[in-house]
Order: structure tokens, then C-alpha cells, then sequence
């Protein structure tokens, strides 16, 4: 944790907070603060497609967690991309593990906004199961945007110790 506020102090992001159901929601009263952080703007390098997708994502930040859903009432990580994807009328697979196959593989070193980055359940997993959306690239770090089973729609940096561990693989979409 101090090391990720650390990064955050480098690269000049504060945020305002927010509350957000938990996972189950059943326990009247009970939330967890969620830290909102304010979007950075694009680069003028980023395909106007890809942009758009990114910008949708990022519109269902807080947006609670929920296993097969697709709305703003909840949502799960490949739900948040296809939905998106489906802004610019781009139809992709629903599942995490076919989206993995929709698109050409990218090294961790070339990520760009807009590539799918895609983790396992656990350490060291080759299994899929989960999927982010990178909103930036710098030499310096990832951002990635997901529907975490905790916290729901957020963005993350690539970098931490937890997705590192987990990570398997990037593709770049095709459009």
C-alpha cells in the first residue's frame, strides 16, 4: 500500500472518495471507500476508436461488481469490455478466456492504451479469469481499468505486487 500512494504522490494523483456496496451488498449500512482517481487525458496518439472504448470504460468507474453482469446496476470485468467495445459497435467475445483470443499478442514492454491485459485467479495461474483494459502506458507504469470482485469498475497499476504475480498475458484488439 505505501508503495503503490508512493507512485500515486509521483505522478501527481489524488482523488476524492467514494462509497460503493461490498461484494454481497446484503449487510444494510456496510461499504468500502473507493478511491476515485481523476482520468488523465489521452494521448493524441490513441485511434479515436480506441478512445472512445477507454472513455466508456472509465464512465462505469464505481459501478459495483456483479458475476455475469452488464449494466451499471453491476458488472464483471469482461462484461465492462464488451459493453465498451459494443459503444463504438464492436461486437468481442463475453468470456474473459475468448476475449484472450481477440486480438494479436502485445509483450508487457509494448503495452499501449486500449490493449487487454488478462490474469489468473492465482499466483503463477495459467488458467484466465479475469481482464483489464489499459488506459496507460509509460515506461514508468500500466494503468489498466477492471470490474474487481471487491472494489467493482476501478483503475489499477499494472506494477503491484497482486497483478504482476497473476499476470499471463496482453493483446492488442482488433478493429
Amino acid at each position: 500500500m505505501a508503495r503503490m500512494k508512493a507512485a500515486e504522490r509521483r505522478r501527481g494523483v489524488s482523488g476524492s472518495t467514494v462509497k460503493a456496496k461490498t461484494k454481497s451488498g446484503a449487510a444494510v449500512g456496510k461499504s468500502k471507500t473507493v478511491v476515485r482517481r481523476p482520468s488523465r487525458p489521452l494521448p493524441a496518439n490513441v485511434p479515436v476508436q480506441l478512445a472512445a472504448v477507454i472513455e466508456t470504460a472509465r464512465s462505469y468507474q464505481g459501478t459495483p461488481y456483479k458475476y455475469g453482469g452488464t449494466t451499471r446496476l453491476g458488472m464483471d470485468c469482461s462484461g465492462l469490455l464488451h459493453e465498451s467495445f459494443a459503444a463504438i459497435n464492436v461486437a468481442i467475445p463475453r468470456s474473459s478466456n475468448e476475449q484472450a483470443a481477440w486480438g494479436e499478442p502485445v509483450k508487457p514492454q509494448d503495452l499501449r492504451p486500449g490493449d487487454l491485459v488478462f490474469f489468473g485467479a492465482s499466483p503463477g495461474s495459467s488458467t484466465i479469469t479475469h481482464v483489464g483494459m489499459v488506459t496507460e502506458a509509460s515506461p514508468e507504469s500500466v494503468q489498466f481499468i477492471h470490474s474487481s470482485s471487491s472494489l467493482g469498475v476501478v483503475e489499477n497499476a499494472l506494477e503491484t505486487d497482486y497483478y504482476l504475480s497473476r499476470f499471463i498475458k496482453a493483446v492488442r484488439p482488433r478493429l
